[in-house]
């Protein structure tokens, strides 16, 4: 089937008008000058900021430059494209609109091919091609009818040859006439009507122009970066700001609910001991210095002096830390039960807190032998105090405490049941232990403690020299708790807002309890 588009009175018919389309756009670039014309101090311009911004821009000037290069390649390719489907053809005028006869065959090739002889090859380019008006020319004497649209060679020429378009290839053909005739598919539009126009944009020129927006959008945004990055920032402060409750909330309930596993836990208490009690066997007259432990259902996990080290089957994680597994501490227990129920005198292991691993950390608080000074968060340092008093208490009950207030005391603390407050009068020592029950009651029978002195907040000039009186050398052997600054403490452990504590000498960083 041939289809031919024709639109009069245009020389070119049915050809689709594509406009593409192009904008004289200038870019005014802000200098964030005031109304005086001058650069405010608190913006200065300088060399390195011209040299970058005339850059940026000479390189999206280059790649528009090349997004229009290829729009007009893609157009001219287009038109070379739909050039290929015109054909030349002769509209067959109606005598009563032209004022002439309807011409033959002849007449066309003399006047378009300038060779009356040369009418056969009109013929054979348009012999049983169905018209508009269903009928089909078969030979060369045949009355043409006004309206009818004849093919010509491609040699073709003069006033009356005019342009269409051959759609034969894009269309299915349609049922042919009942006389035998093929069809052809006249245009919507005859020889008398006006020139119909078809505007269309070019998907390279939509890529084109989405391009030039997206380039403009990204000079704006590198001119006013740093209007940007404020604007964003801020926005990112606002949603953390609104978020942040809801994690408050649940940080809190999560350290809750780990306080409350400490205080139903007792057999990891006893295992952690049971591996202490191991170590020390192994070598009675100068054991391992254990500073802190961590055991699990699968290994066991210690922190050691680099100085010192471990028996087989330990071996050795790194300069301190030194790991066997559980099962043969089971089995060790089982072979010599009476020493692995002694743990040395000077042991006192308390959980500060759990590892990333949600797994309890124990640390031997005999090895402080003078002042811990928790600072940073003073919320949370207060939960690290009062869960080092929960813990002694359990494993040491009836300790002496005395409580002093320092400077700062915004969280004050709650002395468990299970120790035994006193108040601070001269320089109190145990001079004998005191019978007492608690959870390893081995460990409270030879413990290292002889009480603690607990510092809400920074300690004042005076209660700083008591406290050097209790707990350094020379004194009643006591140990000191403080959340707050301390010029002569041992330890130092740093808190955070996010419920943790950082113990530098041991490299951990652990979720307290609250």
């Amino acid at each position: 089937m041939v289809q031919t588009n024709l639109a009069a009175p245009s020389n070119v018919l049915a050809l689709p008008l594509r406009v593409v389309g192009a904008s004289n756009r200038t870019t005014r670039v802000d200098t964030m000058s005031n109304s005086a014309g001058t650069v405010p101090e608190q913006r200065p311009r300088t060399a390195t900021a011209r040299h970058t911004s005339w850059a940026v821009l000479h390189t999206l000037a280059g790649i528009l430059a090349a997004c229009l290069m290829a729009l007009g390649t893609a157009d001219f390719a287009a038109a070379a494209s739909s050039s290929d489907d015109l054909v030349k053809v002769f509209v067959v005028e109606d005598p009563t609109q032209s004022g002439t006869p309807i011409t033959s065959l002849q007449a066309i090739a003399a006047t378009t091919l300038g060779d009356g002889a040369r009418a056969n090859e009109i013929l054979d380019l348009n012999r049983d091609l169905a018209q508009k008006d269903g009928g089909a020319l078969r030979s060369i004497d045949d009355v043409l009818r006004p309206g009818w649209i004849l093919r010509l060679p491609q040699d073709a020429s003069g006033p009356g040859v005019r342009l269409a378009r051959d759609t034969a290839t894009q269309e299915e053909p349609s049922a042919p006439p009942a006389d035998g005739a093929q069809t052809i598919q006249p245009s919507e539009s005859d020889a008398n009507s006006p020139q119909s126009t078809m505007l269309t944009i070019p998907l390279a020129a939509a890529i084109a122009i989405v391009g030039a927006v997206l380039l403009a959008l990204v000079t704006a945004g590198i001119v006013g970066r740093r209007k940007v990055r404020a604007a964003c920032t801020s926005v990112s402060r606002t949603v953390d700001k609104l978020g942040d409750p809801a994690r408050r909330r649940r940080r809190r309930a999560a350290r809750q609910n780990m306080s409350r596993q400490f205080a139903a836990d007792f057999e990891s208490v006893r295992r952690a001991y049971a591996i202490l009690s191991e170590l020390s066997a192994t070598n009675p007259t100068a054991p391992p210095q254990v500073h802190a432990l961590r055991v699990d259902d699968t290994s066991a996990t210690v922190w050691l002096p680099a100085s010192d080290a471990a028996e087989a089957p330990w071996t050795s994680i790194d300069t301190t830390r030194w790991q066997r597994s559980t099962a043969n501490a089971v089995q060790f227990a089982q072979q010599d039960g009476s020493r692995a129920q002694t743990p040395p005198s000077q042991a006192c292991l308390v959980r500060a807190g759990t590892d990333s691993s949600g797994q309890a950390i124990f640390v031997d608080l005999s090895h402080l032998d003078s002042i811990l000074s928790v600072t940073g968060d003073q919320a949370v340092a207060r939960d690290v105090v009062q869960n080092l008093l929960e813990e002694i208490a359990r494993i040491l009950p009836s300790t002496p405490v005395i409580v002093r207030h320092g400077a700062g005391d915004s969280h004050p603390l709650t002395v468990p049941a299970g120790l035994q407050q006193i108040p601070r009068t001269g320089n109190a020592g145990i001079a004998q232990p005191i019978a007492m029950h608690g959870t390893v009651r081995s460990v409270a029978s030879r413990r290292a403690l002889a009480g603690l002195v607990v510092v809400a907040g920074t300690p004042s000039a005076q209660e700083a020299a008591e406290l050097a009186d209790l707990c350094g050398p020379g004194g009643p052997g006591w140990t000191g708790l403080v959340y707050g600054e301390v010029d002569s403490a041992h330890w130092r452990w740093y808190t955070d807002d996010q419920g943790h504590v950082d113990i530098p000498v041991l490299g951990l960083q652990l979720s307290v309890p609250a």
